[in-house]
């Protein structure tokens, strides 16, 4: 330990598992105690960032603690292990998650929500199952947290109990469990088979152990298994979750699921696969083509969309895409750009998603071509909605910029020139879609006659969605601390 640590790293791992279940129990033995409640929940959520904050040096300093709880069979154990994406995607759940507390608070008490105990705690078996998913030593351990998120996820999804919520929430979780256990279950099962273990491992464990032909096949279950990262055409349960509340659509976009899906692809191309292995299968850029015509059809399909959220729903897999392309060109500059991408897209889309629950709050708007002259009414949130787009869109001066310019490094290093115009292509429909509801806004008379002065969502809506677009900027500025930590997956 240093003096900036109280905690061994292998103290802090199950530690950080254990105070989000104990958050969820708080949580729900307080149902009746609103005030108690709400109070607990931020609580939890702060300690676990700062148990989470313990790992950190040691991975920093190049080590990778980890702890492992049993053996189940020999090379299949329930095991952890922090290494520096793990380390990434752990700090973006648990930081984003003390910033989504307080605007579910806003949020849920503003629209005078119901069920708002299980609501939190279902919140919170989410956070603790990605937390997991980021530990995870193993994909055997990994597909266990996977799927508790999916479970703790599916309450959300239907929280509102009408018809449109229980379809949209069916749709959710057969989607997500038809996947992963007819897809990525099979491929888990046949790689353990094949090759004597399940450990994510410098360099993958495939080669030599899985001939190239069957190697191709593992990766299309895999890829496509790994249904929360949205790849066209098993990406339906992501607009279909819209129906849910705003503060859900943030754990989906930002927080948790989608992240944990992107995060998994690529932990399987790197350390399952490895680079070398990867780039030897032909299904490599057969799912590069794929990944590259979600991300242009998902840009169209936005487009399209009057509803905010379901636009920003269609970002998202656009978005998520860049990722999977990332992973497919299996060099070291693309998986940086990919792991910077999860944490650049976090904290724009959680923006855009607070700001689209803020406007529903304050003005019971949700369609773009209803926004007119909204901005005199909520400067503070319009603002924001724009230094969020500006992130999603990768623009200076916000933090994006450097996660798309290493995705483009790393198509220009694999030579993959109709990719590095696919990135290009698809920046200038962000602006399009992004855009237009800040251009509404802002540049638009009002059309419903509206005359007074601001009138914003409460403050506990406003003022965290003002911090995670402040968050923008600051990754435009400290970038490269994530950029060397994510180096740090391959010993630089």
């Amino acid at each position: 330990m240093n003096r900036f640590t109280f905690l061994e790293p292998t103290t802090a791992i199950p530690l950080a598992l254990a105070v989000a279940i104990l958050g969820t129990l708080l949580i729900a033995f307080n149902s009746r105690r609103p005030n108690l409640r709400d109070g607990l929940m931020v609580a939890t959520a702060i300690t676990l960032f700062a148990v989470v904050l313990q790992i950190l040096p040691a991975v920093l300093a190049g080590d990778r603690p980890g702890v492992t709880l049993f053996e189940l069979l020999p090379g299949l154990n329930i095991a952890f292990e922090v290494e520096p994406l793990g380390m990434v995607f752990a700090l973006v759940a648990s930081g984003l998650w003390i910033i989504t507390s307080l605007y579910s608070i806003g949020y849920m008490r503003g629209t005078h929500e119901v069920r708002q105990s299980r609501f939190h705690a279902c919140f919170a078996v989410a956070l603790f199952s990605a937390l997991g998913i980021a530990f995870s030593e193993n994909m055997f351990t990994l597909f266990i947290f996977y799927e508790v998120l999916t479970l703790s996820t599916y309450p959300l999804v239907a929280h509102k109990g009408n018809s449109a919520a229980k379809k949209g929430a069916r749709t959710y979780i057969g989607l997500l469990l038809s996947t992963s256990i007819g897809f990525q279950l099979v491929a888990i099962v046949s790689t353990w088979w094949l090759t004597g273990t399940l450990s994510f491992t410098d360099g993958g464990i495939m080669e030599g152990h899985v001939a190239h032909g069957l190697g191709a096949l593992l990766l299309v279950l895999y890829i496509y298994g790994i249904g929360k990262a949205a790849l066209m055409p098993f990406h339906r349960w992501l607009p279909a979750a819209m129906v849910a509340p705003t503060p859900v659509s943030a754990l989906l976009h930002a927080v948790a699921v989608v992240k944990a899906g992107v995060f998994t692809i690529l932990k399987v191309s790197t350390y399952i696969f490895g680079h070398d292995y990867l780039s030897e299968l032909w299904t490599a850029e057969l799912l590069m083509y794929i990944a590259a015509f979600s991300l242009l059809a998902a840009s169209l399909v936005a487009l399209q969309k009057d509803n905010l959220k379901a636009r920003l729903a269609y970002s998202t897999v656009s978005q998520l895409s860049y990722i999977t392309l990332g992973a497919m060109l299996a060099n070291e500059l693309a998986t940086i750009g990919g792991g910077m991408h999860i944490v650049m897209h976090a904290f724009g889309k959680i923006t855009l998603f607070f700001c689209a629950g803020a406007i529903y709050v304050a003005s019971k708007k949700t369609l773009i071509s209803e926004m007119d002259g909204l901005g005199r009414r909520m400067p503070f949130t319009m603002g924001a909605f724009l230094l969020g787009a500006l992130c999603v869109i990768g623009a200076p001066p916000m933090g994006g910029l450097w996660s798309k310019w290493h995705l483009v490094l790393g198509a220009a290093e694999a030579g993959q020139v109709l990719m590095i115009m696919v990135f290009m292509l698809s920046t200038l429909l962000n602006i399009a879609y992004l855009l237009m509801p800040v251009v509404r806004a802002f540049l638009m008379p009002p059309t419903d006659g509206y005359r007074g002065g601001i009138r914003e969502a409460p403050a506990l809506c406003v003022v965290p969605l003002c911090m995670t677009a402040l968050g923008c900027v600051v990754l435009f500025l400290a970038a490269d601390p994530l950029r060397v930590m994510l180096g740090g997956i391959f010993g630089n």
